[in-house]
């Protein structure tokens, strides 16, 4: 969008990109990740990284929403293209705002629909279930996983209640990973 500018355009109060000739706003939104803590027992699957940002760390089979899904459909859909895993959906485990990449993330508590089967898809190294002191903690991708992993060990087996959120100490999603996984170890 090389002619558009910066400016606040009138009636908002926000600086956005204005197309100077005919006024048309190019609004930037924040982007949906959706994905599931998928549980077999007292295990969570995880997937091994082979794609940028963060080749070879583990994370959630999670990614983005597409156009003409709704959340649960992206979820399924990305447990399918990463770790060739077929899943239930129990419910909203965790609503996260990662707010200085624009990202909005809701992370599903599922389990698979029959037996464990899963295997690497295109954008996995490798994928493995995984209990909870067996976690490769010093090799999490994303903050957010491990958010989401330990809404998943608070909450235990029972009944699903209010989604977890931002931790209290990042409540934007800000801090590096480093710094959150030194103040609270998995």
């Amino acid at each position: 969008m090389p002619d558009f500018v910066r400016r606040v355009p009138d009636g908002d109060t926000r600086e956005r990109l204005v197309c100077p000739a005919c006024g048309h706003i190019a609004y930037e939104n924040p982007k949906v990740v959706v994905g599931s803590v998928v549980v077999a027992g007292d295990r969570v699957l995880l997937c091994r990284r082979a794609i940028p940002p963060r080749h070879g760390l583990w994370t959630l089979p999670a990614g983005f929403l597409e156009h003409g899904e709704t959340v649960e459909e992206g979820a399924l859909r990305e447990a399918r293209e990463e770790a060739e895993a077929s899943i239930v959906i129990d419910g909203v485990l965790a609503v996260f705002t990662i707010a200085r990449i624009g990202q909005v993330q809701v992370i599903f508590r599922a389990r698979f629909a029959g037996a464990p089967d899963y295997a690497p898809g295109p954008e996995s190294l490798e994928v493995g279930l995984f209990g909870w002191h067996e976690i490769p903690v010093d090799r999490i991708a994303f903050p957010s996983v491990k958010w989401a992993l330990d809404a998943w060990r608070e909450q235990g087996p029972s009944p699903l209640g209010r989604p977890a959120t931002n931790p209290p100490q990042d409540p934007r999603g800000s801090a590096r990973l480093d710094a959150i996984t030194e103040e609270r170890p998995l």
